[in-house]
């Protein structure tokens, strides 16, 4: 409790002090994570429990199908935009706040109509694009910070001043920063949001959130602009002739930054992301096959949320003892033992437990992650990686999530399904970490920090 009130101390501390950049970025993800809890509390009844679980596996496997194929124009299109152009980060944050305030009086009209699913849609691909700007953001945001401090309000990207008092945190709490603050505004905002869904319904609910991504809109047009230095002919001239060998350039694509430890920490956390997807599918197709009560999924969700606010609470602690690939291992065999403790009881409180385990391991890895890649990625390329990173991360929690859609699994069996992939992808990335060593990947030209 200590630690929490600490961590929470902090991050209320940066939310409160609007005059450093990190402050700013802060309070856009307060108002964007409440915001899609907003969504989801309007979306709830209709995808799971206001029709049958028949006609509820095959409107959530359109959904999920569909969020398949944007992310594979995104990725490609709006990462180097990201990058390439001053001021792009802040424009994009704007523009998915905006996008999804447009979207929500539309979703109100058509809360009852088909229509609803693509629009539902649209609004996840403009949150995802938010969580892709936000892991480019915070180093952007940092590196204002020392310049500001510095008295070099206008530092260009290529300015690296070391500012230890600024940087000390590291990346990975600063993450879990952001992270508790976006919890616990989903927590907030449920305050007003479950009331409203009792009284106006959906509609109600969307129409109030609109208001919410317009402050969302708001605070993100007030975020620092960063220049960013324009890669030099020689630079250009570099990256045309990098590789004439078609297997490297295949690598190239594989591994756009060259950092096998990245490769590895992705798959790791993709593996999280996985698992959370199959278990959200399973426990609430598995309810409507017990008819079970909703309090048994308010359970669920609730040990969940209370795992997601244990593991940011730990990601500091731990870092000072662990480094970020050590926390994933451990989050990942915490999910194999969850899983294997759970799997024999196969019985509603024990799938509360089991939301707990992943709850704490998506705390813990996503964080941890991010600090890998914001570490390991040249700044002036981030907007690109983390585009790539979240639709690779976004393909695998589909996928996992399509499992139970399309096969019925008992709870007990979900919970092996989990236990062997906790398990499996722990020992292979103990495997992976540990052959680091002998593995040498050239990096690119120009890679180099």
């Amino acid at each position: 409790m200590d630690q929490f009130r600490a961590l929470a101390r902090q991050a209320l501390a940066d939310l409160f002090d609007q005059r450093r950049p990190f402050g700013r970025l802060a309070l856009v993800q307060v108002c964007m994570l409440a915001g899609d809890t907003l969504v989801t509390i309007s979306l709830a009844d209709s995808l799971f429990f206001s029709i049958s679980p028949h006609e509820a596996k095959s409107k959530v496997l359109l959904y999920l199908l569909l969020t398949l194929a944007p992310f594979a124009v995104v990725s490609p299109l709006l990462g180097p935009l990201i990058d390439r152009s001053r001021g792009a980060r802040r424009a994009t944050a704007v523009s998915s706040a905006v996008g999804r305030a447009v979207l929500c009086p539309f979703m109100a009209a058509d809360v009852h109509s088909l229509l609803l699913f693509p629009e539902a849609f649209l609004v996840l691909v403009l949150s995802k694009l938010y969580l892709v700007t936000r892991g480019a953001l915070v180093p952007e945001m940092m590196t204002v910070e020392r310049a500001q401090a510095e008295g070099r309000p206008g530092a260009n990207a290529g300015d690296e001043t070391p500012a230890p008092a600024v940087t000390s945190p590291g990346y990975a709490a600063l993450n879990a920063r952001l992270t508790l603050l976006g919890t616990l505004a989903g927590f907030v905002a449920a305050v007003p949001g479950v009331p409203i869904l009792k009284l106006a319904h959906a509609p109600g609910v969307l129409i109030f959130d609109t208001f919410v991504f317009v402050l969302a809109a708001l605070a993100a047009s007030r975020l620092p602009v960063r220049r960013v230095a324009a890669p030099s002919p020689v630079a250009r001239r570099r990256g045309r002739t990098r590789s004439a060998d078609p297997l490297d350039a295949d690598l190239a694509r594989l591994q756009p930054i060259a950092e096998p430890g990245v490769l590895l920490g992705l798959t790791a956390n993709s593996l999280l992301r996985g698992v959370s997807g199959f278990f959200v599918f399973m426990l609430a197709f598995g309810l409507r096959r017990l008819d079970a009560s909703l309090f048994w999924y308010g359970f669920a969700l609730g040990a969940s949320g209370l795992g997601s606010l244990v593991g940011l609470v730990s990601v500091p602690r731990l870092r000072r003892r662990w480094s970020e690939p050590q926390i994933l291992l451990g989050a990942l065999w915490l999910v194999g033992a969850a899983g294997l403790v759970t799997a024999p009881l196969g019985d509603l409180p024990a799938q509360g437990l089991l939301a707990l385990a992943i709850g704490i391991a998506g705390a813990l890895g996503q964080p941890s992650f991010d600090a890998i890649a914001q570490r390991s990625v040249p700044e002036t390329e981030q907007g690109r990686v983390f585009a790539r990173f979240a639709t690779r991360l976004q393909l695998v929690w589909v996928l996992g999530a399509l499992v139970p859609v399309l096969v019925t699994l008992p709870l007990a069996v979900g919970d092996v399904v989990v236990a062997a992939t906790g398990a499996t992808g722990g020992l292979g990335y103990f495997a992976g970490r540990r052959a680091l060593p002998n593995r040498a990947v050239p990096r690119r030209p120009g890679r180099h920090r």
